[in-house]
């Protein structure tokens, strides 16, 4: 029997559960932040970003976005996620793909510490991920386990 499931209702339900673990940890002195890296001018990615501020926004997490010019080098990509693997303010680094061809997506997932992967795309979290340990799990592969 097909169970149907109400989307919308689910994020709502999902959304007010977050914004009460965001202000029991607020309480806590712990201000939760979101930086988030865009490169390039990729509409879909831009749509997921807004998204992802407004989201944020809603249940009250700290958003930082950095949105990069397309002709980036590497190496300043990968000074940015440095810079914020340090910054200890932020407690999640969200790399927006796809990005332009010319970077290695994977040198810069390899970048962000594992301790502020939000997308579970390091190495150390899809690992962790494989072999059963405890670590972060995105919300695709947490939804087919």
């Amino acid at each position: 029997m097909a169970i149907i499931i109400d989307g919308k209702a689910l994020a709502k339900k999902t959304r007010e559960n977050l914004k009460l673990e965001c202000d029991e940890l607020k309480k806590n002195g712990i201000i939760p932040k979101l930086a988030v890296i865009m490169v390039g001018n990729n509409p879909a990615s831009k749509v997921y970003v807004k998204n992802k501020s407004r989201a944020c926004n809603e249940v009250g997490i700290e958003y930082q976005e950095y949105l990069l010019d397309e002709d980036i080098k590497q190496s300043e990509l990968l000074e940015l996620i440095k810079k914020l693997n340090e910054d200890n303010t932020v407690n999640g680094i969200l790399l927006q793909s796809p990005i332009p061809e010319h970077l290695n997506i994977n040198e810069a997932f390899k970048t962000i510490t594992y301790l502020k992967d939000v997308d579970g795309f390091t190495p150390s979290s899809v690992g962790k991920l494989c072999i059963g340990e405890d670590t972060f799990v995105s919300c695709t592969p947490l939804r087919c386990h």
